[in-house]
């Protein structure tokens, strides 16, 4: 990656306990060919990637349901949220992953899967970028009760509903997590479901 209009002056490690966070110091050019320096910190916690599993002919769709302690400290009073079936990449590429992860987490062993887009999520002060997919599935495709996996302590309920119903929670401010949005609203433009 090399932009002239900007440069790297120092990175400083603040934390490596779960993910990267880094200072970073660098030189930005403006539009009046200007310069000025700037700080930001950045949250380095890799890539990752998102599904929603859908059915035609049932008009459900599968999301998860799990406790997320950011949520729970700025104002969700629960810390719950439904969302769509998520991980991070590790080093498997987007595809491998999500369908690893919908297995975890749903029971769930598909195939095939569609990507409809790839999004930073906070590009502000994450790295992290989310590709999105969508995929079909059936009740043969059960292998498991989901739920995750031990050694990575997850502890999530998998919920099968309408799509409208799905669809309907982010009207009504049930449904707050973005990636789930996203991927409901893009199966309502597109009549998936």
């Amino acid at each position: 990656m090399k932009n002239p209009t900007i440069k790297i002056q120092k990175t400083e490690l603040l934390s490596d306990n779960w993910y990267l966070l880094n200072k970073v110091t660098f030189d930005y050019q403006k539009k009046d060919a200007s310069w000025i320096t700037q700080k930001r910190e950045v949250y380095d916690r890799g890539n990752g990637a998102a599904i929603l599993l859908y059915n035609t002919q049932q008009k459900t769709v599968i999301l998860t349901r799990q406790f997320r302690l950011p949520t729970y400290l700025n104002g969700n009073e629960t810390g719950m949220m439904i969302e769509v079936c998520a991980g991070l990449l590790d080093q498997d590429n987007p595809e491998q992953c999500i369908i690893r992860e919908t297995e975890e987490e749903t029971g769930y062993r598909i195939s095939k899967v569609k990507k409809v887009m790839e999004t930073y999520m906070s590009p502000g002060a994450v790295t992290e970028i989310l590709y999105l997919f969508l995929g079909e599935y059936d009740e043969s495709m059960k292998v498991s009760d989901g739920g995750g996996v031990a050694h990575e302590e997850e502890n999530i309920d998998v919920m099968e509903m309408s799509f409208d119903q799905a669809y309907a929670m982010i009207a009504s401010g049930q449904m707050q997590d973005a990636k789930t949005i996203m991927l409901l609203q893009y199966a309502k433009i597109h009549n998936l479901v």
